[in-house]
């Protein structure tokens, strides 16, 4: 005899377990070599942020410097299983500047000051976050899905996007590549 909760069950584990894997999403778009990426030689979206304390950010401070940036959300598990290293990558010497986005009120985010209230609780000493309140600059980046890593030249072009988690290595080997 046909049962229900035999046939059911293990289906509906099997949707659960996709679901949670692709919790974060992702664009969908990979290069050739089967990573996710895009490249492009683009000016970069010149945002003016504040910071957890309230200090104006601008790309444009940043002027001749390499860039990366991380738009990220406090309930992607994975932005989260990825916030020590990025944290680690912030504190050492690199030839390029770390930063990190969260946009407050956007696409699932806390408020602002339930955010802060939230990461005052993590031991996240180096990386800095900004805020980008309702997610205006994540539009105009184009972010789809959480986490996204961005690749600014020191000229301010935007010359890799790359939707998921880059560990720091990656991190370090892209900026290799670029001026």
């Amino acid at each position: 005899m046909f049962s229900v909760k035999k046939f059911w069950l293990p289906l509906l584990s099997l949707f659960c377990a996709v679901s949670l894997l692709t919790a974060c999403g992702q664009n969908g778009s990979t290069t050739a070599s089967g990573g996710a990426a895009a490249s492009s030689a683009n000016a970069a979206p010149q945002f003016d942020l504040k910071d957890l304390n309230g200090s104006d950010v601008k790309l444009a401070d940043f002027k001749g410097e390499k860039v990366y940036i991380k738009y990220w959300a406090s309930w992607c598990s994975i932005c989260l299983a990825g916030m020590d290293e990025l944290n680690t990558l912030a504190g050492q010497d690199n030839d390029f500047k770390v930063i990190s986005i969260v946009a407050p009120n956007f696409k699932g985010e806390k408020s602002e000051a339930d955010f802060k209230k939230w990461f005052s609780g993590l031991d996240e000493k180096n990386t800095t976050v900004l805020l980008d309140e309702g997610g205006k600059y994540a539009q105009q980046f184009g972010v789809r899905a959480y986490p996204t890593s961005f690749y600014v030249d020191s000229s301010g072009n935007l010359t890799k996007t790359v939707p998921g988690h880059n560990d720091n290595a990656t991190i370090a080997a892209n900026f290799k590549d670029i001026p």
